[in-house]
């Protein structure tokens, strides 16, 4: 059986921001065992695992980010929407647009340490959008 489900996130700030909540409340019903694939319909943001113990982390991501891409670098042809635009395309390349998570006891079985997260390139970039499927 394969279920779909679409919903939206709320606006975050600029950075990398902790939703494996956001995401359990929005997929109240799982299996007990099966697959859990997570997309972001956008290009300026991207979801990732990682570790979700101790928030320096979240700032050591931002400004490991900053550093690989700047913004307002004179090389961009992209630049109609805004300095923060080509640099939140490229960073979104580097964590990706999805990925997949076992279920096992109708829940997300993620590592003790592990996190999903937004992570938000944009300096105003709204609601994002996640897709949700589920193989049982």
């Amino acid at each position: 059986m394969i279920q779909q489900i679409e919903f939206s996130l709320p606006p975050f700030s600029r950075g990398f921001h902790l939703i494996t909540e956001l995401i359990t409340q929005n997929i109240p019903d799982m299996p007990a065992t099966g697959l859990l694939h997570l997309f972001i319909k956008h290009t300026s943001a991207g979801i990732c695992i990682n570790e979700n113990c101790d928030p320096t982390v979240l700032n050591d991501f931002e400004s490991s980010f900053n550093r690989i891409v700047p913004e307002s670098a004179a090389s961009y042809t992209h630049q109609e929407e805004g300095p923060d635009d080509m640099p939140a395309h490229i960073k979104s390349v580097l964590t990706g647009h999805g990925f997949t998570v076992p279920i096992a006891n109708h829940q997300m079985n993620l590592g003790t340490w592990q996190g999903i997260y937004l992570c938000e390139f944009r300096n105003h970039g709204g609601s994002r959008k996640i897709v949700a499927t589920i193989y049982a």
